[in-house]
């Protein structure tokens, strides 16, 4: 598996679902459960539900596999595991609320 063309799926997907304030973290060093951790927001719940949806299909379109989902019915806070990139799609308040930024480098 190729993380930079995966990474770049990823991206890709999101942008294109017009997700909103996307910022990666390289956490190799500060984690051995993942390489990169990157976390966007949506507009809405809706929006929320609907970039996870789209990341999980291209994902599995372009021969990768998302490891599990969590938070996708409630679209608050979607966590989508990828192996080495965990991708967090959330909604401004819970991104607000959680600051995992502050986690991981902000």
């Amino acid at each position: 598996m190729n993380i930079k063309e995966l990474l770049d799926i990823v991206l890709t997907s999101l942008n294109d679902g017009k997700a909103i304030d996307i910022d990666l973290y390289d956490v190799k060093k500060l984690t051995s459960m993942s390489d990169y951790i990157l976390i966007a927001s949506g507009r809405s719940r809706r929006q929320v539900s609907a970039l996870a949806d789209k990341l999980i299909q291209t994902v599995k379109e372009n021969k990768f596999e998302a490891l599990g989902v969590e938070g996708k019915t409630e679209g608050e806070w979607v966590l989508v595991d990828l192996g080495d990139i965990i991708v967090h799609i959330m909604h401004p308040c819970s991104r607000e609320y959680y600051q995992l930024e502050k986690l991981w480098g902000k």
